[in-house]
């Protein structure tokens, strides 16, 4: 299997893209804070489950970058109040992505508890 038929990579770039595309909006004074913050910590949730898919060979190492994905997607929602609390999205906006980064969360989670489930047990 790849990386990319993972549900929690899949989950993880569909609020990527989702939180792309709102962030489209955001004015351009905020281009250098939020809006490429924000951007770049819901790809990194992608990015780092890649790492840790191809790493679980090793157990620690997979566990380490899934921990660094969890880090990212905590990230991408403390990103998400700024754009509520600054008035760049919706309360149902907020409420919709924040729960799909709950979700990934309790996905990530899952895979840190059971490394053994991605093929972590070839170590010798």
């Amino acid at each position: 299997m790849d990386y990319k038929e993972l549900l929690a990579y899949r989950k993880a770039f569909s609020l990527a893209m989702d939180v792309f595309k709102v962030s489209k909006s955001f004015p351009k004074e905020e281009t250098y804070s939020l809006t490429d913050q924000i951007r770049r910590s819901s790809r990194s949730v992608c990015s780092n489950m890649a790492e840790a898919y191809r790493k679980r060979r090793y157990v620690n190492h997979f566990i380490s970058k899934l921990t660094d994905c969890d880090g990212e997607n905590s990230e991408t929602s403390t990103w998400l109040d700024f754009a509520l609390e600054c008035e760049y999205v919706s309360s149902e906006i907020h409420r919709d992505l924040n729960e799909k980064a709950v979700e990934v969360g309790k996905f990530i989670n899952y895979m840190i508890n059971n490394p053994d489930k991605f093929g972590c047990n070839l170590e010798k």
